[in-house]
């Protein structure tokens, strides 16, 4: 039997199921040591990219709490909502409708008690304890727009039903999409040709075609705007800088609706893509990183507990960036002040980390558990970053390549132990080493490979190595 809770956005906690608790309750107090199987009934507004909502559902992934909605309903249904086709003969014994019906549902039950069979349908396949739907009939089925709805949103009959239906049917099933249809042996390498600071070079994009085809694999260079038909492809391989609210994520999420294999797949960009997600994970699952929490706002309470835990200089981080964007030093009460409010414009939560200077930091890279090059990046010069964003000419520092087995065994552990807390994609493992001890940065999804200085050991064995993983996914997945 699973516990489950319900939450809630902090400023919304009257109109809430019996028992539920405040977002900031289920931040601050799980999960709980010896704590039943859980999960979440996420309540709170999800419209707002970052907003409590999002990170309500983001965090209860982290946790190993199973959450409805997941963070991927949460994307697919933030902007305009998605579209669902019902043909008639799936209707089974219930009426279609006429003409344009709009219905509110609760945990995939209809408000006002009509359509219950078409509402189970959409639920299935857009699981969320609100939605507000229109069935649109025509002439082969209807055609269902389904649209994300917040408790604030409803009148309060339509509160007091739901609340009722909520905590009625609390052990309602969750079903997942079933796997589509499966193709096979053609890949398609998603590239940016516009983009600064792509995460391969040309050397390096050459370097996969040439091994995908030593393998068997037809290596595809394209751009976004080419994969209209990603059923051609039997697999996607991201290239491209990712984002979780980017065309990155989008195709991704399309492939595997389609059965290719993805690098990198969704669950991999949503957890890499969102530091939240990462640190609350790595205490949840004991990996080794710099000491972290996480702030809501910036009252002067909030900024002088952050002083006495930290001193200065700090470090603040927002949820998402790469190439050490979003990633700022304050070393000033000042600084904390200015940098805080301005970054909470912009998201719900920020991270604080203590700050530790090193000369370099490691990158490990890891494909399915298995670590397949290591690397030292030197900080950029006058900086303390690896990439220096203000600089063009010293833009980023320099770089050594050594094999795995020259790293050192507790930055390797350290690096496969947070690379597992993700998932069997392909990271890239940051970690800075002081006094014989690891400590975990980040994991990135897509992560850096360019001729030249990751492949600097390994050279076209690397590309090989990553190819070799499609081939092994694609013959497992079968034709």
């Amino acid at each position: 039997m699973y516990k489950t809770l319900f939450v809630v956005d902090d400023n919304n906690t009257a109109a809430a199921p019996e028992g539920a608790i405040s977002f900031a309750d289920y931040l601050r107090d799980y999960p709980k040591l010896g704590e039943p199987k859980t999960r979440i009934i996420n309540l709170c507004d999800t419209g707002r990219y970052l907003s409590q909502g999002y990170y309500c559902s983001l965090l209860a992934e982290a946790r190993h709490h199973l959450a409805i909605p997941s963070v991927k309903t949460i994307n697919a249904l933030r902007a305009d909502g998605a579209v669902l086709w019902l043909k008639y003969q799936q209707l089974k014994n219930e009426a279609a409708p006429t003409e344009s019906v709009k219905l509110i549902l609760c945990m995939g039950a209809p408000l006002e008690g009509a359509y219950a069979s078409i509402a189970a349908r959409i639920f299935r396949d857009w699981p969320a304890p609100l939605l507000q739907v229109e069935l649109l009939p025509e002439t082969k089925g209807i055609r269902v727009q389904v649209q994300r709805l917040a408790l604030s949103q409803l009148t309060e009959a339509e509160q007091s039903k739901a609340l009722s239906i909520l905590q009625r049917n609390t052990g309602t099933r969750w079903l997942k999409h079933k796997d589509a249809k499966k193709f096979r042996w053609d890949l398609a390498m998603l590239i940016n040709k516009s983009e600064a600071v792509p995460p391969s070079n040309k050397g390096a994009l050459d370097r996969f075609v040439k091994a995908g085809a030593k393998l068997g694999i037809a290596v595809h260079m394209v751009e976004a705007h080419e994969l209209a038909n990603l059923n051609q492809f039997d697999a996607l391989f991201i290239r491209e800088t990712t984002a979780i609210n980017h065309i990155t994520y989008q195709l991704a999420y399309r492939a595997e609706e389609l059965g290719l294999v993805v690098m990198d797949d969704t669950n991999s960009i949503l957890r890499c893509c969102n530091k939240v997600y990462l640190h609350d994970a790595y205490n949840y699952q004991k990996v080794p990183s710099l000491k972290t929490e996480f702030i809501l706002d910036n009252h002067p309470e909030t900024l002088t507990k952050l002083e006495q835990s930290f001193g200065y200089p700090l470090v603040i981080k927002m949820p998402e960036g790469s190439f050490s964007k979003g990633v700022y030093k304050a070393k000033t009460r000042a600084e904390l002040e200015q940098l805080t409010t301005e970054l909470l414009n912009d998201s719900a939560m920020l991270l604080v980390q203590e700050y530790l200077f090193t000369d370099y930091d490691w990158r490990i890279g890891i494909i399915n558990g298995r670590a397949i090059f290591a690397c030292r990046y030197y900080m950029a010069r006058n900086h303390w970053q690896i990439y220096n964003h203000g600089s063009s000419r010293n833009f980023s520092g320099g770089f050594d390549a050594l094999p795995t087995f020259e790293v050192p065994r507790q930055v390797l552990k350290a690096a496969l132990s947070a690379a597992a807390v993700v998932g069997n994609g392909l990271y890239g493992v940051d970690l800075k080493e002081v006094d014989g001890k690891a400590y975990v940065l980040e994991v990135n999804d897509n992560p850096s490979l360019d001729h030249n200085v990751e492949d600097a050991y390994l050279g076209d064995e690397l590309y090989m190595q990553i190819m070799g993983e499609f081939l092994r996914r694609l013959e497992q997945r079968g034709q």
